[in-house]
This record gives C-alpha cells, structure tokens and sequence, in this order.
C-alpha cells in the first residue's frame, strides 16, 4: 500500500487553504458553464450559416485579442491587486455570456455580435489567465505548489469531459439560449466563491503598467536558461505534433466518423490519469529532466498514431500523447511558481500563456498543411518524429534546463527562503 500511496492525488492543499478552496470550485463551477457555451456558440453559428468556414472563423477571432490582451493581462497582474482582476475579468465574462443570450433571444441573430463577443471572450481570458496564474504561489506554501497545480489541472479535465456533455444535453433538449443561461448561473456563483477569497495586493516594488515593465518580464524570461527550455521544448512539441486539426479527415480514412468525439477526448482522458495519480511529483527533484521525456514521449505516441490504422488503437495512442504532454504541464508549472519572483510572476505568466497557445495554434496549421502537401498518415508520423529530434537538440543545448533540481537550483531556493519567511510572518 505505501508503494501506491505515492502515486495517491495529493489534496492537502483543499484541505490546507481555504483561499485556494475558494478559487478552486469558482473556477469548477465557472469552467463548466464555459464549456456549454464552448459547444453552443458553433452550434449556434452552424444553424444560422450552415457554414464550415463560418464556424472556423469564430476560433480564429480570438486569436489576436489572445496575443495582445494576455501580454497586457500579465503586466497588470504585478501592478494591481490579482483577486480583483480575477474578480473583474470573471464579470467582465459573465456580461458577454448575457449578451449571448439576449442576442439568441432576437427574431434574427447577429452572427457579427457572435463574432465581437467571441474576440472579446479571447480578450477577457488574455486579462485574467496570468492573474490566475500567479495568484497562486500566494495562496499556498511553496512545498504544496505541485499538488495545488495539480488539483486546478483536475479542474480544467473534470469541465473539459462533463461540460461539452451537459452542454449538448442543454442545447438539443431545451435551446442554445438556455445553454448561454446557464452560463450567466455559473459566472454568479463562481463570482459568489471568489468573493471569499483574501486579496492579493501588488508586491511592494511593483512599477505602474508599462512596455518597459512587459520588456523587464521578456528579458528576464530568456535571461533563464531553465525557463526558456519550458518555453522552447514545449512550442516544438506542440508545433510539430500537434494533429488535432487533421481529425475529422483521420476518422473518416479509419470508416469511424462515430469517433471523432473520442478522438478529441482522448488526450484529456490520458491527462486525467496522470492527474489523479499525480501524488509522486512533488517528490521528483529532476523537472526539466521530466519535461524533456515527457515531450519525447509526446512525439513517440503521436508517431505511433501515424503509424497504425485502427481506431481504437490511435485513441489509445492519443491517449498515451495526453498523458505524456500533462507530465510536462505538471513539472513546467512547478518551475514557474516554485522559482519566479512574485514582482514578475504575472508578466512571466503572460509569457507562459502565449508559449501555450501559439504553440497547438502553429501547429494544427503545420499539421493540416502537411497534410494538404502529401497524405495525413505522413503528416502525423514526420510531425512526431521531428517533435523527438528538435527536443532531444534543445535538451543538449539547455544544460541548466536538462540539469534542473528542484533542490540545488538557485532560484528555487532563493523563493523557498523568500516564502518561508512570509509565511512565519
């Protein structure tokens, strides 16, 4: 039993902060209410256009607000209180859910009002994802840092599996509006959570939002070698094996149209388990170590998915890939709460959000246009194998990244000390 233990889901951190409490059911009650209207909105725009390219476009907006907004999101997160911005970025979203439902209550539907509330969704999460992301290291010590990232991973999996599923129950039993409706709820309550939550004013330092204030963040991000190997080894293997846009194409070569769902659930699936038996990470001293195998074991299930032709066999692979990326999302958050500064620790978490989301964005392009250029099969296995070779390059070339010890490395150590002693304050 002690051997099994290890591998138990740490929940101290539920237990152990109330704060963090707080904030963890706001975020699960307002991440499912976002997942319903993750399904309603391309639903709803389906119905009025019956147009794949309508569809894809309400993705594509937000792509720019994300960029832009995150950058200043993560400025702001070091000049004002993070609890609030949470707080008002969560309203901000409960809003443009309302005006969703008000415009699906209209005779005729703006599909343009759809398209502006969409970018401005991408705009809103650009504001408050590094504010989420920093506040943490001030709710919990910094030893119950890897279990309390993982618990919010948890959190993030059990909405991603169950929302789009209630979502669609909502929406073909009653009506998209409803499905928005519900939303609205989730936003009010998960506002309601966060309200209990302690506030989390700006470090004593802390400068004015300014571009010289972003710059200080970027220079200070690629000034690590450690951090930029999070950055660098994560975009390759996203970039290069990233195939999610080639699978409504991948089901149908397979005669499994019936799987195209699974095949999107799969990697969560994978990372779900890694999740709740997440319990040894906070005693693996070696990150960028686990970082760099797990995106090789990334590649390694994305080249084996290229490589077979059952179905079952590539959800199992899909599977295999999601569980190998979450490794690497579990130990890339431990080293950006564990060892930033909090003065900077929302402007790096600006920068972690772009090196996140830029790199599943490039590659679905690289993946569908490799596709496009010679057949899927080739697309999937050469993207995998390259995502090995470019992060087997970058490992070699990062010494302090491959090296990293939780606890020698400098910067680790200089946040233990700064954090043990807030906390015996």
């Amino acid at each position: 039993m002690s051997k099994l233990s290890k591998f138990r889901m740490d929940l101290t951190p539920l237990r152990k902060y109330p704060d963090f409490r707080s904030l963890w059911v706001s975020g699960m009650v307002s991440n499912l209410g976002s997942m319903i209207t993750y399904v309603a909105v391309p639903f709803q725009i389906k119905n009025l256009t019956h147009s794949y390219l309508a569809v894809a476009l309400s993705a594509a907006v937000e792509i720019i607000p994300l960029v832009i907004f995150g950058l200043y999101g993560g400025v702001l997160a070091d000049s004002v209180d993070r609890k609030k911005m949470i707080w008002a970025a969560e309203a901000g979203a409960m809003a443009l859910s309302a005006t969703l439902f008000i415009n699906s209550q209209l005779p005729q539907p703006s599909l343009l009002l759809i398209y502006i509330v969409a970018a401005a969704f991408a705009a809103v999460d650009g504001l408050q994802r590094p504010s989420m992301d920093a506040i943490l290291p001030r709710l919990v010590s910094h030893s119950d840092l890897p279990s309390a990232s993982a618990l919010l991973s948890l959190r993030m999996q059990m909405a991603i599996i169950v929302g789009p599923a209630i979502g669609g129950i909502i929406i073909s039993t009653f009506s998209v509006g409803t499905g928005y409706a519900v939303d609205v709820l989730s936003f009010l309550l998960s506002l309601i959570f966060l309200s209990r939550v302690k506030n989390v004013p700006p470090h004593e330092s802390a400068d004015k939002p300014s571009l010289a204030g972003l710059w200080l963040g970027i220079r200070y991000a690629f000034g690590r070698q450690d951090l930029l190997g999070t950055y660098l080894v994560d975009l390759a293997a996203m970039f290069f094996a990233m195939p999610n846009a080639l699978f409504p194409f991948w089901v149908d070569q397979l005669h499994a149209p019936w799987a195209l769902g699974l095949l999107y659930g799969a990697g969560t699936v994978g990372a779900f388990f890694v999740t709740i038996t997440s319990g040894w990470v906070k005693d693996y001293r070696f990150h960028g170590r686990a970082i760099a195998l797990a995106a090789v074991g990334w590649g390694v299930a994305i080249t084996l998915s290229g490589l077979v032709h059952s179905i079952y066999l590539v959800i199992f692979c899909l599977a295999l890939a999601g569980a190998a990326d979450h490794v690497s999302v579990l130990f890339r958050a431990a080293i950006w709460n564990q060892t930033i500064p909090d003065e900077i620790r929302g402007r790096l978490a600006g920068i972690q959000l772009l090196s996140y989301s830029i790199g599943p964005l490039a590659g679905q392009l690289r993946a569908a246009t490799m596709a496009s250029a010679t057949t899927l099969a080739f697309s999937v296995t050469s993207g995998g194998i390259m995502c090995i070779v470019v992060v087997l390059l970058l490992t070699s070339w990062l010494v302090k990244f491959r090296k990293y010890d939780v606890e020698s490395n400098e910067f680790a150590i200089a946040q233990r000390k700064i954090r043990a002693k807030r906390e015996n304050l």
